[in-house]
């Protein structure tokens, strides 16, 4: 347990009320964590600047009852109590009053959180709940303390005009602790991640399909340079035999020409029909 911080075990008090009457109901105190009692730890008090254990041998503080400490509430005190660890670790303070008035201020023991509500009441000695005014740090406040902040601390007190005034007590109050993050947030981004991953495997998959477009391009070209040359040869052809007919060379060319002109028809034949499958495609 030495590996504990100061507040990992606070102070318990039963009932959580910090002013208690004389002879009245018997008050509990013990180290708690987790509500569990805990070893190593123990009750102490300050009674007259001295510091005393709860059950040691010659005081009258209090009686271990278990590992649970019992005030003795007979006559009237106001000390502060804590717990210790046996290597001097100490909790926060609780400061406990026993009155013989007649009058006393129910307000948490414990440290309340912040932003929860509190509601003080003031009892008389009969045990009944009383109409009082209700003051903080001397000034007039409200009995109803809703979503307590830390500026709500400070010390409290009630009063009648019948009974008088209580004593004060300070009220505490601490954040929550933290807590976990919780596990759907988890998966939340293990599914973002997946999805982006599945919208890039997408995107490389079109642009996989968009590289094999070519191939279509290429074929087109190819078709159309099949039919291009042939024209473009008989062209030359063509253009040679005239070129020859002027020179006067007619019987030689002349059987070439009719060669060449049936040729030229099957070739414009099939220029036509290599085109007109080309278009289909």
């Amino acid at each position: 347990m030495s590996g504990l911080t100061v507040s990992a075990v606070p102070l318990n008090v039963s009932p959580n009320l910090q002013q208690f009457f004389t002879r009245g109901p018997p008050v509990s105190l013990s180290c708690v964590e987790d509500g569990q009692t805990v070893d190593g730890w123990t009750v102490k008090t300050t009674r007259g600047g001295q510091i005393e254990e709860c059950g040691a041998a010659g005081s009258d503080f209090g009686r271990l009852d278990g590992s649970s400490c019992v005030l003795d509430v007979s006559t009237k005190f106001s000390t502060d109590h804590w717990c210790e660890s046996s290597s001097g670790q100490r909790s926060d303070q609780v400061t406990i009053t026993v009155t013989d008035k007649d009058l006393i201020l129910e307000i948490p023991a414990l440290p309340v959180l912040t932003g929860s509500d509190v509601t003080l009441s003031c009892r008389n000695r009969n045990g009944d709940k009383v109409k009082a005014y209700f003051y903080k740090n001397g000034k007039v406040t409200e009995d109803k303390l809703q979503r307590v902040q830390q500026s709500d601390e400070g010390l409290y007190s009630c009063f009648t005009d019948e009974d008088g005034k209580s004593a004060d007590s300070r009220l505490r109050v601490r954040d929550p602790p933290p807590t976990s993050a919780p596990q759907t947030t988890t998966s939340s981004t293990t599914t973002t991640v997946y999805a982006a991953t599945s919208f890039n495997d997408n995107n490389n998959n079109t642009d996989a399909r968009a590289s094999f477009s070519p191939p279509l391009s290429l074929i087109r070209l190819f078709l159309h340079v099949m039919v291009f040359c042939p024209y473009s040869i008989c062209t030359i052809l063509m253009v040679s035999i005239c070129y020859s007919r002027k020179t006067g060379n007619k019987p030689v060319f002349s059987m070439e020409m009719t060669q060449c002109d049936d040729q030229y028809d099957d070739i414009i034949d099939n220029i036509t029909t290599n085109h007109f499958r080309a278009a289909q495609m």
